[in-house]
């Protein structure tokens, strides 16, 4: 059992003390991540890779009764957190009452990644929300791949899936995800 999960069951437990020993405890890795999420924005980009942490770690811990099985499912639910983090920034950033606007991106094929601004993160999120419609677990690798910065082999691993089965889910998201941000870049 790792540190992380130690200090998980303790505060499912409810010791308070352990909610303290949490942070430091993950931040190194949630910073990574979030660093390498970050690396892929645009220049100028208001949200840096610290307040993303942060923000993802206080509506972790922020949650009356939140609890989490494993040092996976806690991970898993931060790769949420700072997904919904740089969405509703997008959002807010480029809402109508602002002047922003949508621009047309190109999904690339080889790698969920945009060759666009990252504005381009609303139009993927909407695209998640239709996927999971189909099939939810799919889209969780998706998260933990686009928006945690994992590799595939982590993924699948946090996921308890086989490595054969991520890399199908994979190959079908890109090409799913790519032709539906295609579609809806047609109808703007």
């Amino acid at each position: 059992m790792t540190d992380v999960t130690r200090i998980l069951n303790a505060i499912e437990q409810g010791d308070a003390r352990a909610v303290d020993k949490l942070f430091p405890a993950v931040y190194n890795e949630l910073r990574k991540l979030a660093a390498q999420k970050m690396s892929g924005e645009a220049p100028g980009h208001t949200l840096q890779a610290t307040a993303l942490v942060h923000e993802a770690y206080l509506r972790l811990v922020g949650v009356a009764g939140q609890s989490w099985s494993s040092r996976t499912h806690f991970f898993a639910t931060a790769a949420e957190a700072m997904r919904r983090i740089l969405v509703e920034n997008m959002r807010r950033k480029h809402s109508l009452k602002r002047g922003g606007k949508r621009q047309k991106a190109e999904l690339a094929e080889d790698l969920l990644t945009f060759d666009g601004p990252s504005e381009d993160i609303i139009a993927l999120d909407e695209a998640l929300t239709r996927l999971a419609e189909h099939d939810p677990a799919i889209v969780e690798l998706v998260k933990l791949r686009y928006f945690a910065g994992l590799t595939l082999g982590q993924a699948a691993e946090l996921l308890g899936m086989s490595r054969r089965t991520a890399t199908r889910n994979w190959t079908f998201a890109r090409t799913w995800l790519y032709e539906q941000i295609t579609k809806q870049d047609t109808r703007h």
